[in-house]
């Protein structure tokens, strides 16, 4: 009987060609389960009448420091605001990359350090310019991070005109996102935001909201006064009657059943990591891709296929500060965090490129990206 005795170098060969083998099974077995989520998504949106997936970005709110003064300051989140409007953001995420613990993004912002207040004032005027304005004095006190922003600025102008005893013309420095939320009083539509009024009705009615109209809309619920609610107005309605008649719905089905554009939520993070593991949707964001000069050329990938997508930005000193400055990560690579990092503007003509720009040329390099993988969808 005769016995094959094999060298350590034919035993290392052998080896070397199974696991090659076993990649390539596993690479062929991901390949094919990609193609199937893509072709299930894409018939999920093909069949639906709105916007499934989510675009949510997330973004250092010391990009304010850069600015020299109140005024710049109001001016860069407006930018920011209008980029993300633009390119029909869902989610902004304003995390501290310096660490400072952020507890609520509503009131004061309790837990945020003297260095965190540039997040706060980003969020405010960030929620500021999403909310339809004609429901900002309900939402929004006077607040010194607002005194430049649209109705605001009149308090700072009229003190200077006090103090220099000279006639100061009003500048708006914040330019409206004009979304399709921002109704006009007289303007037809099948969903409104609105508030509910703290005014009596009748037993088994609904709450009255003010939705920006001439009449005021009895909805099908009984609500706390002082809600934002989104509401669905009934088709047929009593022209003359005192009131509309409209229900409640969730804020995403605008996006969901009709394609609209229903502007963004705000988010405050403590650190980059936890702009990650805070995600507001259940099973997390399926998609993370993170910015970079160091990344890989944008132009040469494709996107797999989502539902919940995030792009990460970084601040002055770009993404790897930000890992650096949180203690919750012990990696020196920010590729690592992201299923995608990519150069979104290879070959720049600048030593720079500054985070409100990034954010232009980031969404407008992707969104053709992303409409290959929901050729059939609706966008508002």
């Amino acid at each position: 009987m005769s016995v094959t005795v094999f060298s350590s170098s034919e035993k290392e060969e052998k080896r070397r060609h199974k696991e090659s083998k076993l990649i390539q099974q596993l690479e062929k077995q991901k390949q094919k389960k990609e193609e199937e989520n893509k072709q299930q998504v894409q018939q999920e949106e093909k069949e639906s009448k709105g916007r499934l997936y989510t675009l949510s970005v997330a973004l250092p709110g010391s990009v304010m420091d850069n600015a020299q003064s109140p005024e710049l300051r109001t001016y860069l989140a407006g930018q920011i605001a209008r980029a993300c409007a633009v390119f029909c953001v869902d989610e902004v995420v304003i995390f501290d990359e310096l660490g400072e613990d952020a507890k609520s993004v509503e009131g004061e912002f309790k837990g945020i350090g003297k260095k965190g207040q540039a997040c706060v004032q980003l969020a405010r005027i960030l929620q500021y310019l999403e909310c339809p304005q004609y429901l900002r004095k309900s939402f929004f006190p006077k607040h010194q991070d607002l005194q430049f922003a649209g109705e605001y600025e009149n308090l700072i102008i009229d003190f200077i005109s006090l103090v220099c005893h000279s006639k100061c013309r009003q500048v708006c420095l914040l330019n409206p996102l004009d979304s399709p939320h921002h109704m006009r009083i007289d303007e037809e539509a099948e969903f409104r935001e609105g508030v509910v009024l703290d005014r009596p009705s009748k037993p088994g009615k609904g709450s009255f909201v003010n939705c920006g109209m001439r009449k005021n809309v009895q909805i099908d619920k009984q609500l706390k006064s002082g809600l934002r609610v989104t509401v669905q107005l009934n088709k047929c309605q009593n022209k003359e009657g005192k009131v509309y008649k409209g229900v409640v719905v969730a804020p995403h089905v605008p996006r969901t059943e009709a394609g609209l554009y229903w502007g963004y939520s705000v988010r405050l993070a403590s650190c980059l990591s936890a702009v990650l593991t805070e995600c507001q949707y259940k099973d997390g964001y399926d998609l993370t891709v993170g910015t970079s000069e160091r990344g890989n050329n944008a132009d040469h990938i494709t996107l797999p296929a989502f539902r919940h997508m995030l792009v990460v930005f970084g601040g002055l000193q770009g993404l790897e500060a930000s890992v650096d400055a949180d203690e919750n990560l012990n990696i020196t690579d920010p590729g690592v965090l992201f299923d995608l990092y990519l150069n979104t503007c290879p070959g720049q003509g600048s030593r720079t490129i500054r985070t409100e720009e990034a954010i232009l040329i980031s969404l407008s390099g992707l969104r053709q990206k992303i409409s290959a993988v929901f050729p059939d969808q609706s966008k508002g």
